[in-house]
């Protein structure tokens, strides 16, 4: 037993010796370092190196040739030119964006009082004399004087076309001598969701403003309340678009990235909880309306006389029950009621019909047939509709008439 504990006292006793020389090395290399890091700089200063010491990342430069190098370096501001498709899309459009002022006289009580409202519009035709614009019909509504602001700050009266309620449109001409800036209508057909939106109008009477967003989705349909009675009387179809759009854009320009108009600014979803959400009616469906206005002061759109619902409202549960529809058919209008003596009753439509095609064109919902019905389709052209009753597919022709709005 004392041997193994004078064996272990030994050894501990060699380990702590051993390690001496090792520390005394470590703390003489540190010192010696330390040493030459303080005198380094003293001997450079005093010239006892063969060589320059500079601190890192400055560039030598010979006494004489000092004021040289200096010389070169410049003083004044560098200007950086900034372009991007989005200014450059702005600027093809910008002068073509106008105000336009609602002139009104109401009975107050007092007497009458002049009251003025402001939206936007655009150029987009130039003809002999005078320029045509188009705005949004709510902007010139009940107006017994309309003006035009142009973008060089002057001041024009306008001439009222016609206006269309239904889409929300207008026209509207002016004297042509001071416009010089026309805008360009695009396909608003090829747009897709994500594709960059640029808004120009005058919202709160700031003209000439721009907001960039995305098309948030092309294809909306947002109930509307045509005569303010408090019933849905048409549903528009429009585009919609996170760019900012705020009372004064209603008329204005909503624009790809190449400058060309895709859309009229409309309207707004006008709540504190709702962000983001602006709406613009496509070209596709303006250029016709403007179109009418041009040639009859107003839009003359054929009919049915059918009311009419999307299949997709109706629950996929009668769809092969109560309607007899073939499991392959996923699309299609139901046909809610018939209008009397309309077009539709002549040819032998009933409610419960189901339409699916116009003209072999194929309809999977409302939005297709007012679409075909209003951009392929005239007064007076006659019409093949494919539909299923009772399971069975059947087809009629019918001739259009006048629309009733």
């Amino acid at each position: 037993m004392g041997y193994y504990d004078g064996h272990y006292q030994s050894r501990r006793s060699d380990k702590k010796d051993s390690k001496r020389p090792i520390l005394y090395s470590f703390l003489s290399a540190v010192i010696g370092g330390l040493l030459v890091v303080f005198s380094f700089p003293i001997l450079a200063n005093n010239g006892l190196l063969p060589y320059d010491v500079a601190p890192k990342g400055s560039v030598a430069v010979n006494e004489p040739e000092a004021e040289e190098v200096l010389g070169e370096i410049p003083t004044e501001m560098v200007n950086i030119s900034m372009t991007s498709e989005v200014i450059d899309a702005v600027e093809r459009v910008s002068d073509a964006v106008v105000g336009v002022i609602n002139n009104r006289v109401s009975q107050g009580f007092f007497g009458p009082t002049n009251r003025e409202g402001t939206g936007s519009g655009v150029v987009y035709k130039i003809e002999g004399d005078k320029a045509y614009i188009v705005t949004n019909q709510h902007v010139i509504e009940r107006a017994n004087e309309i003006d035009v602001t142009l973008s060089n700050g002057a001041r024009v009266p306008a001439e009222l076309v016609g206006e269309d309620r239904i889409t929300d449109l207008a026209v509207l001409t002016i004297d042509a001598d001071e416009v010089d800036t026309v805008a360009e209508f695009g396909n608003s057909d090829l747009l897709r969701a994500g594709e960059p939106a640029i808004a120009i109008g005058n919202p709160l009477s700031f003209e000439g403003s721009v907001t960039l967003g995305i098309i948030s989705a092309v294809e909306r349909s947002i109930p509307v309340d045509v005569f303010g009675d408090g019933q849905i009387d048409w549903n528009a179809e429009v585009i919609q678009t996170d760019a900012a759009i705020n009372p004064g854009n209603s008329g204005g320009a909503l624009l790809n990235i190449k400058g060309e108009v895709i859309g009229i600014n409309s309207m707004k979803i006008a709540q504190s909880a709702v962000e983001g959400i602006g709406f613009a009616i496509p070209t596709a469906i303006a250029i016709p309306v403007i179109e009418d206005l041009e040639r009859y002061g107003e839009v003359q759109r054929p009919q049915m006389g059918v009311v009419i619902h999307s299949l997709q409202e109706i629950p996929s549960v009668y769809w092969q029950g109560a309607l007899g529809l073939p499991e392959d058919v996923k699309g299609g209008v139901y046909v809610h009621d018939v209008t009397p003596n309309s077009p539709a009753e002549r040819a032998g439509l009933e409610e419960g019909d189901v339409i699916i095609k116009l003209d072999d064109q194929e309809i999977k919902d409302t939005h297709d047939l007012r679409r075909f019905l209003y951009t392929e389709k005239r007064i007076g052209d006659s019409m093949k509709v494919t539909f299923y009753r009772n399971g069975e597919q059947q087809e009629v022709e019918l001739t259009l008439d006048r629309g009733l709005f």
